[in-house]
């Protein structure tokens, strides 16, 4: 097997401390010439379906590569390391369901291992970091060419973790939705798929009192006026422009937002 030269890297380990960087170490010990790619590092602690979601969005415009992600409060327990195959590359990480979304994206999974190699493990494995010791060095190898058979035994996919489906229900001239990420611009991602807004009008209400105008740049309302539109992920989004949509509407990830036409 050829390997595949990338690493992709997404965690909740923040940049203050050395988390990420000891990561990086781990792969440059048993794979220098392989290349990274930092997706994140500040999904919130512990917050898989926000990673999950960052992922499966990213993923598909990245290289063919090897995807380690690491948002794993259930370190340390009995929940089993992942190496998930699909057509257009391989995700290395917990078994709690931050895999799967980026997988569907990559075209489906075509084979999943359990990853107890201990060859592939980096001296005493930490209780508490899985990251540096487990699932990097595991990445280099599968990187550099490892089958992911050589992971460890094969895993039925019905078995794996798998995240809870986001609400979307779709009426007729109204869009029930899940909010499923809020940006660092205030920008409110739904669950919904952007086409979701074609039984819709160009004058909205949002959660029945405020109003609203469908666009498709940020610049079709006027600032401070709010905006719905299909986002790069191809998601129904709200925003205001030059303001934060997420404090105008008071929502956070999970809460559910209706949008109606006026």
């Amino acid at each position: 097997m050829p390997g595949y030269g990338w690493i992709s890297f997404t965690t909740d380990y923040g940049t203050f401390d050395g988390f990420a960087a000891a990561c990086h170490g781990s792969i440059a010990r048993v794979a220098p010439e392989v290349r990274v790619i930092d997706v994140t590092h500040h999904v919130p602690p512990a917050d898989v379906t926000r990673g999950a979601a960052v992922l499966a969005q990213t993923a598909p415009h990245l290289p063919a590569a090897v995807h380690l992600a690491v948002v794993d409060p259930g370190v340390g327990t009995a929940r089993r390391g992942i190496v998930l195959t699909t057509p257009n590359g391989l995700l290395i990480g917990p078994d709690n369901g931050l895999l799967i979304w980026a997988a569907e994206a990559l075209g489906g999974i075509t084979a999943a291992h359990v990853l107890d190699n201990k060859d592939w493990q980096l001296g005493d494995v930490s209780r508490t970091f899985h990251g540096r010791d487990l699932f990097a060095p595991a990445a280099a190898r599968l990187a550099s060419g490892a089958a992911p058979e050589k992971a460890g035994p094969e895993a039925d996919p019905a078995t794996l973790i798998r995240l809870p489906d986001p609400a979307v229900t779709i009426g007729d001239g109204w869009i029930e939705a899940e909010v499923l990420t809020v940006d660092r611009f205030g920008n409110v991602q739904l669950a919904a798929d952007a086409a979701a807004l074609s039984g819709l009008g160009s004058d909205l209400l949002i959660n029945g009192g405020v109003r609203a105008r469908r666009g498709t740049t940020f610049a079709d309302v006027n600032a401070g006026e709010l905006l719905v539109f299909p986002d790069s992920a191809d998601r129904v989004a709200i925003a205001v422009n030059n303001g934060r949509a997420v404090v105008l509407l008071s929502v956070r990830p999970g809460d559910t937002v209706r949008i109606t036409a006026r």
